[in-house]
């Protein structure tokens, strides 16, 4: 079947069309050549007017996995039915559920989401999960830097290659696109009883520096040749004066390719008579100093929600100021996790001045290629309120009309009313489509070039961008029309895209050997197979 989407405006950064009118053609699951006789098509769809562009990517969104689900016991109250979808969809009224997060991505024009923390002894039920979202592409990050077979080979001298090993093997076991580090060495520490774990202290027990566990991990992912630059949760999250940590991980790259997660919670100063202060300026030149560092920002925005993290000294240390008065927090085989509620306000000083930090570099970084679009969902906010912050992006009134709303003296202190930047349509192209496919290796999306996957998202255009981004006008996956006037029409089976890096196999005899003495499973019962994935979870594995 051939479809013809007419005369929209398009924005393309790929193949550098910004806003530029005409048609987009699909032929089955992928967009193709116009042919010579427009008459060919099955279907046109007049699009005369408005925006089209790639279906967006989500590089950083916590939806599946042992924390996520955790946090949903401990909340119910937050995820009630909320209203019913077509009946014919399951779950199709339950609020926070899986299916529910298709729903929402989907309608907002979002068609590939990326887990970033699968901790590996979890990966099974972290890939059943994703299985159970609909319409939307899925991958996850395997977590390492806290697991003891790495530790041990780290303390005993192994060899690079040896490191190089274990990673590809861990993609393989958890089939998964990458892999990112959680405060390297953090929650091996916090089983010693310590609370704080600083770049360049010593793990107990392993006698290396968390910067000694990052830096293998890096060197392991560059010389794989895995497109995701490892993933980084730095060390002193939400701690005044961490832009300081940030800064010497940055330093730490040494010019090799990182990405820098939720940096928004790593540009505290501590300055002033508070402690607390912006440090989003000198943040925000150094990653312009340095283009081998990639980020995404992790923007808070006011209201309820609930931080979601594998980083259990945070946590733990967060859990006083849980909102309502309820937290878990574990430790358990290489990582551990914890789940505390919390309500961002607009009059609370530190609030409003992580609100502001997470615009603050959003707009100085001059870079949209290198800049990443996320909440860091749901611990900023949930992805639902996507919408909000385009707005906030594309419009320096509304910015300025709530620096009028927010706490006085971080409204004062912020360098908010001084940038006069605005993101446009390009911009917002790049950051939500073009970059993430780059950055993921995914060469299949991102752009609307012949052979790209047919996942196209196309907006009414309305001066208020929250209304316009909130609900699109309609959503291709695959080259099915899934969305039509931001509501599902139609749900369909995603699939979950991984690497798989060559390794030496004489490592398995090493990992086994350590099952067999230290687990309570045999090696071959951790590792995902494909078929399985495919048989028994419905969900079709896409290697890269």
């Amino acid at each position: 079947m051939m479809t013809r989407l007419k005369g929209a405006r398009i924005h393309d950064p790929v193949n550098q069309l910004n806003g530029t009118c005409g048609d987009i053609w699909i032929r089955d699951a992928r967009i193709c050549e116009a042919p010579d006789n427009v008459a060919e098509a099955d279907r046109t769809i007049d699009l005369e007017g408005k925006i089209l562009m790639a279906g967006a990517i989500d590089i950083h969104s916590h939806i599946a996995g042992g924390n996520v689900n955790n946090a949903r016991l401990l909340l119910p109250e937050q995820h009630l039915a909320e209203r019913a979808r077509l009946p014919q969809f399951p779950f199709s009224g339950a609020k926070w559920s899986a299916c529910d997060t298709g729903y929402r991505y989907a309608e907002m024009g979002f068609t590939t989401v990326v887990e970033p923390a699968v901790l590996p002894i979890n990966a099974h039920q972290a890939h059943a999960e994703l299985a159970d979202i609909p319409i939307i592409d899925t991958a996850g990050l395997a977590i390492v830097g806290n697991d003891d077979f790495l530790l041990r080979m780290l303390r005993d001298g192994a060899e690079q290659a040896r490191i190089n090993d274990y990673i590809a093997w861990t993609l393989h076991a958890t089939r998964c696109l990458g892999v990112k580090v959680i405060n390297a060495g953090g929650a091996t520490a916090f089983k010693f009883n310590q609370r704080q774990l600083n770049l360049d202290d010593e793990v107990p027990m392993y006698g290396m520096t968390s910067r000694a566990i990052l830096s293998a991990v890096q060197r392991a992912v560059v010389q794989l040749g895995i497109p995701h630059p490892v993933h980084v949760h730095c060390n002193n999250l939400g701690i005044p004066g961490n832009v300081n940590t940030a800064l010497d991980t940055i330093k730490a790259a040494d010019g090799l390719p990182m990405h820098l997660a939720h940096v928004q919670f790593y540009g505290y100063g501590d300055n002033g008579d508070s402690g607390f202060s912006s440090g989003a300026s000198a943040l925000a030149d150094a990653i312009m100093a340095n283009p081998n560092i990639t980020v995404d920002i992790g923007q808070v925005l006011f209201g309820q929600t609930v931080t979601i993290s594998g980083d259990v000294m945070r946590q733990f240390d967060a859990r006083h100021i849980a909102n309502p008065k309820k937290w878990v927090v574990w430790e358990g085989e290489d990582g551990g996790g914890g789940i505390v509620p919390f309500r961002y306000r607009p009059k609370n000083y530190v609030n409003a001045l992580q609100w502001a930090i997470g615009l603050e570099l959003f707009l100085l970084i001059d870079d949209p290629w290198r800049v990443f679009f996320t909440t860091d969902h749901p611990n900023g906010a949930p992805f639902t309120a996507y919408p909000e912050l385009f707005r906030l992006l594309m419009e320096r009134d509304y910015r300025n009309q709530w620096l009028d709303r927010i706490n006085a003296n971080s409204a004062d202190i912020s360098l908010l009313r001084h940038l006069d930047r605005e993101y446009d349509l390009n911009e917002i192209a790049i950051m939500t489509r073009a970059a993430p496919a780059k950055l993921l290796g995914l060469g299949d999306r991102g752009h609307l070039s012949v052979g790209a996957i047919a996942d196209i998202a196309v907006y009414q255009p309305q001066a208020d961008k929250a209304a316009m981004f909130g609900k699109a006008e309609l959503v291709f996956k695959n080259g099915i029309a899934v969305v039509e006037k931001g509501q599902v029409t139609r749900s369909i089976q995603g699939k979950t895209h991984a690497v798989a890096p060559g390794f030496d196999r004489a490592i398995e005899s090493s990992i086994s050997d350590y099952f067999d003495r230290y687990h309570l499973m045999k090696m071959d019962h951790y590792k995902l197979d494909p078929q399985h994935l495919l048989e028994t979870l419905g969900s079709e594995l896409v290697l890269h």
